[in-house]
């Protein structure tokens, strides 16, 4: 019969039809959305595993559920068992079993009571997501939504949301927390026994409760293994040794191996959703409970000296990933310890840590050579008066000393030179981050721990000096990922290589490194290089002003440690210096590593070879009589010539300076002479007995020298503080001055007023009211010295 469009309009014109038609639609409609979206919305407990994928820590879910988020895999045992316990016909029904079904409707008729649900694991799925209350009706509505489930994901799928969201007892839900609460191991790892007895739960959770119902659960136990084995599943050896095992009873603690790494996911985590809760780290199992017990051993020393908390982190240079992460001692018993804060995150001050990296950036600017001499005397600077730990002076010191003996006026005069305002952007581009005010604001103290900055952020910028030398050794090139943040989470890097010129070059971490290999190390002096069993390490200690922090790290071709050692409430403590406290826990932390003395190697590519002044440390110049060759870094041809070498004409004898004036240039000796200036010279004597002061000039010639004396302190412009005595009166403000020939007088006036005389030894004390003040110095020979300065007011 044709077709015909009046005929089909009459059709769906009856009300019958379009009642059916209307329906169908809807229907369709439910059916296709009916399904919650997403499936499963509760909240999920932060899981942290190790780099092998094992269990390092777990919090409870924000609804105090033990809840770990689904795992795609299903151990095959687990599927076997919950299979022949709950839907033997899983794997062919299309949502639910109509024999099921049926054999369940005519039990509870028989009973007159609800005894069998009929429902397939798929339907037990919908149950989960939607918490349908169990009637008819719900059940009906279940089929349909099994049915779309089995439509839109795979068997897999399905079992992988029914072992990752079904009860477990308790508060535990999921087949992964089940396995952990009851057994202590992963899911994969279990027996069949454990397994079967898992596999049971879910249909009576209530069971699991220490004491309740043990028999009926290890029957329904035992009557799945009888199942399994009649199956082909497992033999009957298998079956019977399974029955012996003993049944789950009270949950057991989960593992709790990095409780302050998992406090870190949780808190980078809620900054920044990404993935599921979680995460498999670059942790190394046992690396890490060593670590913590070292710790731990140090802990019990230090605490007699009221220092209660430790932290130390291990990286690899390469990846720049934590092997161990300890944030602090475990003590979590005792409050006064404070055990729970994860001091590897918390902003401290660094004390002398960011040294390296201020000598680096000298050198890769050409500032200086490796061993360019640095004043080291009484220094002010607009105020800022730092001073040597040992409260001493050298007058000059090689660079690379003042790096390994961690000198801080060198350090300060360095970064004056530097400019604090670069160090500070040079700082910001290697990855720290904690410097969130102003450069002026920090100053030259910036350099002597006057910023706050993390354990984790300094060890990532010493791996990133690391990671640039070893692959600058490999490819010659610089790229911009070698500086990076270091990492926790096991992942592939996103990171791709561009050439670009290095933050620091290769040279300049050479001999960085290099510097800081010589800090002579704790307990050992430097009979360490004596052995070849030990390993090459090159590390820096740091000491916070107040002694409140003592830090440590050091690095090989392979990794970084780190530690840090204090009070997390800021206390300081007599003796918590970074040499006396955390210096020994990191070489304990190196001994646990495997030993190398394979050392970076010399980057060639990245120097040349320059003549450079053996006294001063510089680029040779035209009066340098004693220059060698020397690799340096390529920047090292921008350094100044040796500024400290000049021509002196003496007598025939070598006795006296002379000039045109006395005696014939015929008759003058020229040579070379190493001179400093007088406030240097005045320390630099006492250290270097080799030093040759220059002789006096003749009598009868006149003296040409620009500055043949010095004021060591205080210097022109100074803002200084004259305390009170403890009798209420001022103190008097102690003068120095450096005199380039031994045994000068010089007359000192304070505000053009005499106030004395000094010789040889040029120190005075004086009394100026607060205010401004001129000092003049004036020697035998009537060379004459001004400077400005400021007594401060204390009540003002």
């Amino acid at each position: 019969m044709p077709f015909s469009t009046t005929r089909f309009n009459r059709f769906f014109r009856k009300p019958k039809v379009t009642i059916i038609g209307l329906f169908l639609i809807l229907f369709g409609a439910w059916f296709i959305f009916c399904l919650p979206r997403p499936l499963f919305n509760s909240p999920t407990s932060y899981v942290i595993d190790d780099d092998a994928g094992q269990l390092l820590g777990a919090s409870i879910a924000a609804d105090g559920q033990w809840r770990f988020p689904v795992d795609a895999h299903v151990p095959s045992k687990f599927s076997a068992c919950i299979i022949a316990f709950e839907d033997k016909r899983f794997n062919y029904h299309p949502g639910f079993d109509p024999l099921a079904f049926a054999r369940a409707v005519k039990l509870n008729v028989s009973a007159k009571k609800a005894t069998s649900g009929g429902s397939t694991i798929t339907m037990q799925v919908v149950r989960l997501a939607t918490h349908h209350k169990r009637t008819f009706w719900n059940k009906i509505v279940e089929v349909f939504m099994a049915m779309r489930l089995e439509m839109g994901y795979s068997k897999q799928n399905i079992l992988s949301l029914y072992a990752g969201n079904a009860p477990f007892g308790s508060n535990v839900v999921g087949l992964d927390a089940a396995a952990w609460r009851y057994f202590g191991r992963r899911a994969d790892k279990l027996s069949w026994g454990e397994m079967a007895a898992l596999a049971v739960l879910p249909n009576s959770p209530s069971l699991v409760h220490p004491g309740k119902n043990r028999k009926v659960m290890l029957r329904k136990r035992n009557r799945l293994l009888d199942v399994l084995y009649k199956q082909g599943t497992i033999d009957s050896t298998t079956a019977a040794l399974a029955k012996f095992e003993p049944m789950p009873e009270k949950p057991v603690a989960l593992p709790q191996l990095t409780t302050h790494l998992l406090q870190r996911f949780k808190a980078d985590y809620k900054r920044k959703p990404e993935g599921n809760t979680r995460i498999t780290t670059t942790i190394k199992t046992s690396l890490q409970q060593q670590v913590a017990d070292i710790l731990e051993k140090h802990h019990r020393v230090l605490k007699a000296n009221d220092i209660n908390n430790i932290a130390a982190v291990v990286l690899d240079v390469e990846t720049g990933a934590a092997l161990a992460y300890v944030g602090n001692i475990n003590h979590r018993d005792d409050p006064e310890m404070e055990s729970d804060v994860d001091v590897i995150a918390a902003p401290r001050s660094p004390g002398s840590t960011l040294k390296p990296l201020l000598y680096a950036s000298m050198l890769h600017d050409g500032l200086i050579l490796p061993n360019s001499l640095i004043p080291d005397v009484p220094t002010q600077i607009a105020g800022y008066h730092p001073e040597n730990f040992d409260l001493g002076y050298d007058g000059a010191v090689p660079a690379s000393n003042a790096l390994s003996r961690s000198l801080n006026i060198p350090a300060v005069k360095m970064l004056q030179q530097y400019k604090y305002e670069r160090f500070y952007d040079k700082l910001r581009k290697i990855g720290i981050t904690t410097l969130n005010k102003p450069a002026d604001h920090y100053g030259l103290a910036l350099i002597l721990g006057g910023g706050e900055n993390t354990l984790w952020e300094l060890t990532g910028a010493y791996a990133g000096m690391a990671r640039v030398l070893n692959h600058y050794n490999i490819s010659s090139r610089y790229t911009n990922a070698d500086y990076h943040s270091p990492i926790y989470i096991k992942r592939p890097s996103s990171q791709k290589p561009n050439d670009k010129n290095g933050l620091l070059n290769a040279g300049s971490l050479y001999y960085t490194l290099q510097a800081m290999e010589e800090v002579m190390r704790p307990g050992e002096e430097m009979l360490w290089q004596q052995f070849s069993s030990t390993q090459r390490i090159a590390w820096k200690t740091g000491t916070s002003f107040g002694f409140r922090d003592g830090w440590a790290i050091g690095l090989t071709p392979k990794y970084v440690v780190g530690v840090w050692v204090g009070n997390t409430d800021g206390e300081g403590r007599p003796g918590l210096t970074g040499i006396n406290t955390a210096a020994p826990v990191l070489f304990d932390i190196f001994r646990l590593l495997p030993a190398a003395r394979e050392w970076f190697a010399v980057p060639t590519g990245d120097m040349v070879r320059i003549k450079v002044c053996k006294e001063s440390g510089y680029r040779a110049g035209q009066y340098c009589d004693d220059a060698t060759e020397q690799l340096v870094p390529k920047s090292g041809l921008k350094a100044q010539v040796c500024p400290w070498h000049k021509l002196v004409n003496l007598d025939k004898a070598g006795r006296y300076q002379v000039t045109s004036n006395c005696m014939s240039p015929a008759d003058m000796l020229n040579k070379s002479w190493f001179v400093l200036p007088p406030s240097m010279e005045y320390y630099y004597k006492a250290r270097d007995y080799q030093y040759r002061v220059l002789p006096p000039f003749m009598p009868g010639c006149d003296n040409i020298e620009a500055a043949p004396m010095e004021l060591i302190y205080p210097k022109d412009g100074a803002k200084v503080y004259v305390p009170l005595e403890a009798d209420g009166r001022r103190g008097r403000l102690i003068c120095n001055a450096a005199h380039r020939l031994t045994g000068t007088k010089i007359y000192w006036h304070l505000d053009d007023k005499f106030a004395g005389t000094t010789t040889s030894f040029h120190q005075i004390d004086l009394n100026p009211s607060p205010g401004k003040h001129k000092l003049t110095l004036v020697d035998a020979a009537g060379n004459t010295l001004h400077i400005n300065f400021e007594v401060l007011d204390k009540n003002k």
